[in-house]
């Protein structure tokens, strides 16, 4: 006998893009929109019947009709939020909605140094992340992060002590580039009151953990111990965070040494394939991971 334990439905990569004109000034955002929903809607599974089913189309469309409503400039944990709300408020079978948006790296344009009007160029490969999931029961889950940020620097970084065996090739380097394409995501304890300001202040803790600061720099013995570093700042600067997960996979830059010279500490091979992959979890004491490995 066959047992629908868990089920759900949504709609997937529904792009978005929305512009607020503040007079002259425009502001832009571009959006990736995910949706899903938990219902009660056993029977278009187990008996094809789809009576008061909301359908992934109508949620596509939902995901324009919401963003228009948002008629002041938010960020994407506001939207997300407000979607998540409006499916469960205007849908009775609907007891969860989940929506994850990634928000696109659009940056203003300056000329001359002075930001334009309404010029944005795309910057780097930098995505902004949030997850949003609310129930009938009122109960607000949101977690925000950021992927593909890449980041290297050219030394201040090593690895040694590490097991040794048969199978073992990799030499001890205590000077070398240190590159990854970090992916974070953090929950909040509770909800702060600028969602901008406090994933400003995240981004730059994990920033600082990894490069320390501008004359010097910081060591890294690894990149597990950096990677412990860069959460425990985030977790110091913003008290609303009280789990954050990190992902911290090797972008390898190898040393070469051109036919006819040697290696100095200046030409490389830059490969990311096969890499080794780095990942954790970070939380306040007593508090529970938001995620699991």
């Amino acid at each position: 006998m066959a047992e629908l334990q868990l089920h759900q439905h949504g709609k997937s990569r529904v792009r978005l893009g929305r512009t607020w004109r503040e007079g002259s000034v425009h502001h832009f955002v571009e959006w990736m929109v995910h949706t899903m929903l938990e219902s009660d809607m056993e029977l278009a599974f187990t008996d094809g019947d789809n009576t008061g089913m909301t359908a992934t189309d109508t949620q596509k469309n939902t995901v324009y009709v919401v963003a228009k409503k948002m008629s002041k400039r938010c960020s994407i944990e506001q939207y997300a939020t407000a979607l998540a709300q409006h499916f469960v408020h205007t849908y009775p079978r609907v007891s969860k909605a989940k929506v994850w948006v990634e928000q696109a790296p659009w940056k203003r344009v300056e000329v001359g140094g002075i930001p334009h009007d309404h010029g944005y160029a795309m910057c780097g490969t930098e995505v902004r992340t949030t997850h949003v999931t609310y129930d009938r029961a009122g109960k607000l889950d949101v977690q925000c992060g950021v992927k593909d940020l890449k980041v290297l620097k050219t030394t201040q970084s090593g690895y040694e002590g590490f097991l040794r065996d048969a199978f073992t090739l990799l030499p001890e380097v205590r000077d070398r580039v240190m590159a990854t394409s970090v992916t974070a995501t953090w929950k909040y304890a509770y909800q702060p009151m600028d969602y901008d300001a406090t994933f400003a202040t995240v981004r730059g803790a994990l920033l600082d953990g990894v490069f320390g600061p501008p004359k010097g720099g910081v060591y890294s013995p690894s990149v597990q111990f950096t990677l412990y570093a860069m959460a425990q700042l985030a977790l110091e600067r913003a008290p609303q965070v009280e789990s954050v997960f990190l992902n911290m996979p090797n972008l390898h830059f190898l040393p070469c040494a051109p036919v006819g010279s040697g290696f100095d500490d200046d030409v490389y091979v830059a490969t990311s394939e096969p890499h080794g992959n780095i990942e954790a979890v970070v939380t306040r004491k007593d508090a529970k991971p938001h995620c699991r490995l």
